[in-house]
């Protein structure tokens, strides 16, 4: 199909329409209520459903009982609202039923802004609630990939009958850049043999996360686990940019993996072996290839739009073998490629030591940049 020019909200929400989902809750906040204004218009025109929830728990909870019946559904948010719905996840994952969130990152902690942000990793990656489990967490750095992601985080979802996240800054939601959509999909007509869709003429299905006994509770952890194992094994992404002669690494997912890009491209026109590991699944994380990469390169640097919070699952994949750097921008502001590559052509130039903490490194040398406020 030709390429048109979309706006990253309204490519991801109708990349879900293309891909059959028959019902989305969800509930406006900036910067991703396109996606909601987008839905709200295409799935009545189309005979599907639409509600917008009186508030994100009630939204998550809609989902929740939707999922049940075995439909393709999903919501989608931004920050503050995400984290209203960590209660609802736990109850999905327990229960293992599919479903796809959209998160359009903001600054905070707290309200914070509507300006972009890579805030949620940790709440999204290592956080969600209670309890043992994983969903899956795709991060696209362009507005095409923002739409392939979507349509993949629907097929592995209902694969594994987990939840599959789609996380975007506010750049991705916002900014507009030309894409190809992928041709609509029919709606199904046949449904999973576990969704509860009424009971005429069979068993019935008893779907719940309610496991009075610790012994049942732990055969389900048990079986969610399984499930996590196959997921690691088969379902790592992540691309790779001049990394066979590659000294210095950077690392950075979606917005700040696509600014890292321009950096070490202007790095290499300057003759320096630098290359770009961009993760695409930040769950399952792909720690084997970055620690591949660990034993040939010799210096790291990632960058985030956080305070560091990818870079522990950096340290982790490298085991101390080389130094790693870190480089991040917070509460919203969007770090420029010529900040990147000064980082880089300063970790060229400079013995990195294999100790201590890179995250305080960086916030000495980044005091005097914000000190004005002071």
């Amino acid at each position: 199909m030709p390429k048109e020019l979309l706006k990253g909200n309204v490519a991801m929400a109708e990349a879900a329409v293309r891909a059959g989902v028959e019902a989305y809750f969800g509930y406006p906040i900036t910067p991703q209520t396109e996606l909601l204004e987008w839905m709200s218009e295409r799935l009545p025109a189309l005979g599907r459903t639409f509600l917008q929830a009186e508030s994100e728990v009630a939204a998550i909870n809609m989902l929740y009982g939707a999922a049940c019946t075995g439909a393709r559904v999903m919501t989608s948010s931004s920050s503050p609202g995400i984290s209203l719905m960590m209660e609802g996840l736990s109850y999905i994952a327990g229960t293992e039923v599919p479903v796809v969130l959209i998160d359009v990152m903001r600054g905070g902690p707290g309200l914070g802004n509507i300006a972009p942000s890579q805030g949620d990793y940790n709440q999204i990656v290592h956080g969600g609630g209670h309890g043992d489990y994983h969903p899956i967490v795709l991060a696209p750095s362009s507005i095409q990939e923002a739409i392939d992601f979507t349509v993949l985080a629907f097929d592995l979802a209902e694969k594994y009958r987990t939840i599959a996240f789609v996380i975007a800054d506010g750049n991705i939601g916002q900014m507009m850049e030309p894409a190809e959509l992928p041709p609509m999909r029919p709606l199904r007509t046949e449904y999973p043999e576990w969704a509860v869709r009424g009971a005429m003429g069979r068993e019935h299905h008893f779907l719940s996360s309610i496991y009075i006994d610790p012994k049942d509770e732990e055969v389900t952890n048990y079986r969610l686990m399984q499930v996590w194992n196959r997921i690691q094994a088969n379902e790592v992404r992540y691309r790779e940019y001049y990394i066979e002669d590659a000294e210095l690494v950077v690392v950075g997912f979606g917005t700040a993996g696509r600014i890292s890009l321009s950096a070490v491209r202007n790095a290499r026109a300057q003759g320096l072996k630098v290359g770009l590991f961009r993760p695409i699944t930040l769950s399952p994380y792909p720690f084997k290839e970055l620690e591949e990469i660990s034993q040939h390169a010799k210096k790291i640097l990632v960058v985030e739009m956080n305070s560091g919070q990818m870079l522990e699952d950096v340290q982790r994949a490298v085991k101390g073998r080389i130094p790693v750097e870190f480089y991040g921008r917070m509460g919203g502001m969007v770090p420029f490629p010529d900040e990147v590559l000064a980082e880089i052509l300063r970790i060229q130039q400079e013995e990195i030591p294999l100790d201590g903490d890179p995250r305080q490194r960086w916030m000495e040398r980044f005091a005097p940049i914000i000190n004005w406020k002071n």
